[in-house]
């Protein structure tokens, strides 16, 4: 399967079939997309009853790491577009006795989509297209983590609006969070700056994808100068030192990310109404302080909540062929 990060999208948008990068998304789509959420959201909070575009439809939830946001908002948004979940333990799910080919043929006949949070983006990629008939949905890879994006951006835009000229600092490892969010932020026109220490910057295919999908002036600027990358910024964000698999160079990662803690005078530098961003789960202390975490400007669970209503409005746009908005 020819990866995501190849494809340009067009202006117009198109029929999305499946999300294993924030890359299968051009900018119309990703604008669609958050404003489907939007009024989703809105219908959810008014109690209104609103589309059930998968009734009648199931969807499996296929996870090799553990999650909380991730699985709970993907279940809840799943039956309140009323279908249904089934979630195969771990040992048969993904390869554990089979290929992962012949289990997404098999879940091919039975389920209308597919949300996978594994290792290798390319095993989510094998996984798709050995069935082409089914919705599949990057639930979180080493590389690549588009739903996280997704809410990232619904939670920037109900805080700015426009996003075309803001400044987004990413403070932190170039890890898969920071790869969607750069993609996500410079197709809506925002400055993508990412902070990293030397050996830690955004992989060089990523960069390129970033600068490849870039529209309206948006850019991205790399710098290992966490305050160069905070100041004058809209929104400063930041992501665990050590991600899941990660755990055996952790001793050696905190003593390089150290300089990179968001704390009260990283956050000083940043424009008035700056906010503060994480995908959670955090490690307080290390990359960022409880100071910062539970101020005013911390967004982290409004990013939380709007997992579900953006996930939503993903899972409907996949599985009714289009990009309306509800009713």
């Amino acid at each position: 399967m020819k990866s995501a990060m190849t494809q340009k999208k067009s202006a117009t948008p198109a029929t999305p079939t499946r999300f294993l990068s924030m890359l299968d998304f051009g900018p119309a789509e990703l604008a669609a997309c958050l404003a489907r959420a939007a009024a989703l959201k809105a219908a959810r909070a008014a109690g209104m009853r609103h589309e059930q575009p998968l009734d009648g439809l199931h969807v499996a939830l296929l996870f090799e790491k553990p999650s909380l946001r991730t699985r709970s908002t993907f279940q809840i948004a799943v039956r309140e577009l009323g279908g249904h979940t089934i979630e195969p333990p771990d040992d048969v799910a993904l390869g554990g006795r089979e290929s992962i080919a012949d289990v997404a043929r098999n879940l091919e006949r039975w389920v209308a989509a597919a949300v996978v949070r594994t290792f290798a983006q390319t095993r989510i990629e094998e996984f798709a297209a050995a069935a082409p008939r089914l919705r599949v949905v990057n639930a979180l890879t080493d590389e690549e983590h588009p739903c996280q994006a997704l809410a990232d951006c619904l939670t920037l835009t109900e805080h700015f609006g426009n996003l075309k000229g803001r400044k987004i600092a990413f403070i932190g490892d170039g890890n898969n969070v920071a790869a969607s969010l750069s993609q996500a932020c410079v197709m809506l026109g925002a400055t993508m700056r990412v902070a990293s220490p030397k050996g830690f910057e955004l992989p060089a295919a990523i960069q390129e994808s970033v600068k490849a999908c870039a529209t309206a002036g948006g850019r991205l600027e790399l710098t290992t100068n966490p305050a160069a990358a905070a100041r004058g910024a809209d929104a400063v964000y930041t992501d665990v030192w050590t991600s899941m698999g990660q755990e055996d160079s952790a001793a050696a990662r905190y003593s390089t990310f150290a300089p990179y803690q968001v704390n009260a005078a990283l956050m000083s530098k940043a424009a008035p109404g700056a906010i503060f961003m994480h995908c959670l789960p955090a490690h307080r202390g290390d990359e960022v302080t409880d100071e910062v975490i539970d101020s005013k400007a911390s967004v982290v669970f409004d990013q939380a909540e709007n997992r579900l209503h953006t996930q939503k409005a993903l899972l409907a746009m996949l599985t009714d062929g289009g990009t309306r908005l509800p009713s």
